[in-house]
């Protein structure tokens, strides 16, 4: 049999109707997408504008700003895209979106790098005037948001950037100071002395949000506190004193604070024990400090341990001992009469006997347990032991003008001579028992990378558990905001609301320059804040008129009036940068809201629909917002919060410059175009960590190219496609119903997921509907009728109605996902059309719905995946040269065969012909030749080639195809 039609006289190519298209294979992004963004001009205005004229139900992300400061990286891709993906397909849903992009930018990293600039020019920082200062912050993080802007544009992100918002907005300022007034004047404003996290290189208070943690190896001490008094309770245990005074043993990894040291606390539902050394270790290589005959107090569940650290061989337990009402000595009043203060013994909850000796060291002012247990005693003095840089004060004895941690030079955030020193003295002294390291998780600053202390400062702070005027506290009605918002995912409640049951006021205060101010004044004769509520109208309209810096140039006369100048302080401490972020919904949103009586084009509503950031934002932006909503509205700013995970490399470790290990978002996007960058954001479970690197982003090309050949090959398919050409449902063939079916399946599948924020679950189920329902089985049944049906076949029309639909639909589906190919696909197809991005998903009629025909074509498959097999096979055998060479005969019962009732087999199993026998009890399938001549147009091997005598080459329906073609080309 030969494998070409007879010699035919004619080339039939041009009769055979193939896919025609100007949309190029290949993408071609990285050139293409900055002209679409020409084209698109001021999208989001043109989105807002048309939904308004719909009067379409508003919806409200606001968005939490990022920092303005360095080019976006892939975390900012990763969060802005998602942002994206809520506003394109919020407007697709048919809402009008309210979305204005911000910064953040106050705060240590701008001002850092201002003082590095003034330092290369010769300039200390003390020799800048404040005004000069604040204006270069404000130089360089002007210039960081244009830059910022642009690149986020880039990206495809849409959003009212020519309105943006940036917190150091003279008008944004202003309103930073009103929010911080409604508090100072609520009472829930506080200043305080306790110990804070401080920051000896940034020399600033630091709140719990700007805190990470990091392995450090600390020195450990256990110390000696001699016993010098007991209460007439313990008589009997003064008798056990004789031999040799007793000693209480306290192990701590902070030795610098130990001349801090006020008391010691101990558990009381602890065992204790006085202990005497019997003995020591033998065949070491110093003279341990510890020696036969002392007399040693620690909790019995940990003497062990602690005689093990100190080489003490064996041991004798004297006695039960009650640590109450004991007095120390203080393990260095040996040496300086400057420590001869006693050192009592205070109970306290917080200590327990898990590990070190059952006995905390007291030093209230660099603890916060420290400092409860010494207040809850009755104690009011708090020692002031290290200044703002991290170095003893002058009269600290034996130690004065020693860093705890060094501030300047190469040695900047590493650890002073403090340490050190405290332990030669304590040697010298010899209350030292034992010395060495351990490996622990210490607090560091996330901004200098660098460790900080507990510090005790004054501070100004808000109170989280006074009523407020609803008679809940902050606490508690942040609580009930948590309860009522939607998290996604929904293990992100339990984790803020944890944080928030247990976080401590709030520290609000900063020693910095570059910030909004705690704008107030405080009373000398009272030491509270002034409240006056024109002096506030003062101070917030000249912020909002010269912005913050007029609080440090103005004098003070001019915004307290009346009030004698003489007789106030003003507040020169700067808000925390969360304070600032926390409130940007009071200036972005709530101003125009119809309450707040605005009239204008932009309209917003309060709280937010949405706030979407990263996981580590429920100690951070997330929580500051919820606590200044809650403080100031009596509840959180926004109705539903979601977090995505952070981005990690492809081997799931951190991302870091100085590993080479970082994927830069603007490479990808020069190299391969943002679609693909927002394809594999759609591809991934945010709300996890996700990974990122060449190899998945070639996963995620892939991709994208089983996308764009699907769209290409519809755009080809549907060439010159018109109404008239449209076929009414009751009209479809099996085949047709069963793709309609699916489409009714898949467009409720997608604005459920997008209504969820499930962006996964929107592109992936599209995909496979690509790659399985469309170009595995539809495309591929239905191509040989697209190419040789005559154009007006049944058949023919219906393949192509439905392609329309999928068409309408998948440019509908992924425009927020994939904007650029879209809208380039649309425009190709209806050039004079508006935006693909201004469009709502198509309606989809409840009559595509069809059950049964999705179950017949599911087991129409699982036949034709039993014949795909064996002609696959004769395929490599070369017993066929390929489907349309192949007559199968495939044999099963009855059932089987029971779904193809009304479908052509062949057509479905893409061969000549075949034949389905009942027999037996599985499906089988024998490939069989198609013993008939090759038709010369669709090169089908079929009995009627040659029945028609104009075109003997042709079978009969090509011959009718190729007559209705001739008669409008011929001649």
């Amino acid at each position: 049999m030969s494998d070409t039609p007879a010699e035919s006289a004619r080339d039939y190519r041009e009769t055979v109707f193939l896919p025609e298209t100007p949309f190029p294979m290949r993408g071609g992004l990285p050139q293409k997408e900055p002209v679409i963004l020409e084209q698109w001009g001021d999208l989001y205005g043109t989105l807002r504008a048309e939904r308004q004229k719909q009067k379409a139900p508003l919806y409200v992300l606001h968005d939490g700003p990022p920092y303005a400061n360095g080019d976006i990286h892939i975390g900012h891709a990763l969060n802005k895209t998602l942002k994206d993906f809520v506003v394109r397909s919020r407007f697709l849903l048919g809402y009008d979106v309210d979305y204005v992009p911000g910064w953040d930018c106050h705060g240590l990293p701008i001002e850092w790098k201002i003082e590095e600039e003034f330092r290369s020019k010769g300039r200390r920082k003390d020799e800048v005037s404040k005004e000069e200062f604040r204006r270069a912050c404000r130089a360089y993080a002007g210039k960081y948001i244009d830059l910022q802007k642009e690149q986020f544009k880039r990206l495809g992100i849409t959003g009212d950037f020519a309105n943006r918002y940036a917190t150091m907005d003279f008008t944004s300022e202003a309103a930073i100071v009103a929010e911080f007034h409604k508090f100072k004047n609520s009472g829930q404003l506080y200043r305080g002395s306790k110990p804070v996290m401080w920051s000896p290189v940034e020399r600033t208070a630091l709140a719990d949000a700007e805190i990470e943690y990091h392995d450090h190896v600390s020195p450990t001490i256990w110390v000696k506190f001699p016993v010098i008094a007991a209460s007439d309770d313990h008589s009997d245990d003064l008798l056990s004193f004789r031999n040799a005074t007793p000693a209480i043993v306290i192990w701590t990894t902070t030795p610098w604070t130990i001349p801090a040291n006020r008391a010691i606390s101990y558990g009381p539902e602890i065992a204790y024990g006085l202990y005497e050394v019997t003995a020591m270790e033998t065949g070491l290589e110093f003279e341990p400090w510890a020696k036969p005959g002392d007399r040693l107090i620690v909790a019995d569940k940990l003497a062990e341990d602690v005689f093990k650290a100190a080489k003490i061989a064996s041991w004798t337990r004297v006695d039960d001992l009650n640590p109450s009402g004991l007095e120390c000595a203080h393990p260095l009043a040996a040496l300086d009469p400057g420590y001869g203060f006693s050192v009592p013994l205070l109970s306290g909850d917080h200590v327990t006997d898990d590990a070190g000796t059952g006995f905390v060291h007291t030093a209230p002012g660099h603890g916060a347990d420290d400092f409860e247990v010494w207040k809850a005693h009755g104690h009011h003095e708090v020692p002031d032991t290290v200044d703002p840089d991290g170095a003893y004060y002058p009269g600290v004895h034996l130690f004065a003008g020693l860093k705890v941690l060094e501030t300047e030079g190469k040695k900047t955030g590493k650890f002073g001579p403090a340490n050190g020193a405290v332990m030669e003295k304590l040697i010298e002294a010899g209350t030292l028992l034992a010395r060495g390291r351990l490996e622990h998780s210490y607090p560091h600053s996330w901004r200098s990378k660098a460790p900080v202390i507990f510090r005790n400062t004054p501070q100004w702070f808000i109170r989280m558990d006074e009523p407020l005027k609803s008679g809940d506290t902050l606490r508690e009605t942040a609580l009930k905001s948590i309860d009522a918002t939607a998290f996604h995912p929904a293990g992100g409640k339990n984790r803020i609301r944890s944080m928030v049951e247990g976080r401590p006021d709030w520290l609000v205060s900063r020693q910095r320059a570059w910030g909004t101010p705690l704008a107030m004044f405080i009373d000398k004769q009272t030491g509270q804040p002034l409240h006056d509520p024109e002096v506030d109208a003062r101070i917030v309209k000249a912020v909002a008129d010269g912005g913050a810096d007029v609080w440090f140039t103005a004098p003070d006369s001019d915004f307290l009036g009346a009030h004698d100048p003489a007789r106030f302080e003003k507040v020169e401490d700067i808000l925390d940068v969360w304070f600032d972020s926390g409130s940007t919904h009071a200036f972005t949103i709530d101003p125009r809201t119809a309450e707040s009586g605005y009239t204008g084009d932009r309209p917003s509503h309060w709280p937010a629909d949405l706030y979407l950031e990263g996981s580590d934002q429920h100690r951070g932006w997330f929580q500051s917002s919820l606590l200044e909503g809650s403080g100031t509205r009596g509840r959180a700013p926004f109705e539903a919060v979601l977090t995505h995970g952070f981005t990690l490399d492809e081997k799931g470790e951190k991302m870091s410059k100085s590993k080479g290990n970082t994927t830069d978002p603007l490479t990808i996007i020069k190299e391969s175009g943002a679609d693909i960058l927002r394809l594999w954001v759609a591809l991934v479970d945010y709300s996890d960590d996700q990974r990122i690197g060449k190899q998945i982003l070639q996963t995620t090309v892939d991709a994208y190219r089983k996308l764009r050949n699907t769209v290409r090959y519809l755009l080809g398919a549907l060439a010159d496609f018109d109404e008239a050409e449209r076929l009414p449902l009751d009209q479809m063939p099996p085949l047709e119903k069963f793709i309609l079916h699916r489409l009714h399946e898949l467009d409720g599948q997608v604005r459920k997921a997008y209504g969820e924020y499930r962006f996964q679950d929107v592109v992936r189920p599209v995909l496979e509907f690509c790659s399985n329902d469309l170009s595995a089985l539809y495309f591929d049944v239905r191509k040989d009728s697209l190419y040789c049906d005559r154009p007006d076949a049944i058949r023919r029309r219906a393949a192509r109605t439905v392609m329309d639909e999928v068409f309408a639909r998948l440019t509908a589906w992924l425009a927020p996902l994939t904007p650029f190919t879209m809208e380039e696909a649309w425009q190709t197809r209806f050039p004079n059309s508006q935006t693909n991005c201004a469009r709502v998903i198509p309606e989809t009629p409840d009559s595509w719905k069809n059950e049964a025909e999705a179950a017949r074509w599911a087991k129409v498959q699982t036949v034709l995946e039993t014949v795909n097999e064996q002609l696959e096979a004769a395929r490599r055998d070369k017993v066929i040269g390929g489907a349309l060479d192949a007559w199968p005969v495939v044999t099963g019962p009855a059932g089987a065969f029971a779904p193809f009732e009304g479908l052509d087999a062949a057509e479905v199993f893409r061969t000549s012909g075949a034949e389905l026998v009942v027999g037996g009890e599985a499906v089988t399938a024998e490939v069989r030749l198609a013993d008939y001549p090759k038709c010369a147009r669709s090169w089908r091997r079929v009995p009627d080639v040659g029945s028609d005598a104009a075109y003997p080459e042709l079978s009969a329906r090509d011959a009718d195809a190729v007559r209705y073609w001739d008669e409008r080309h011929v001649g």
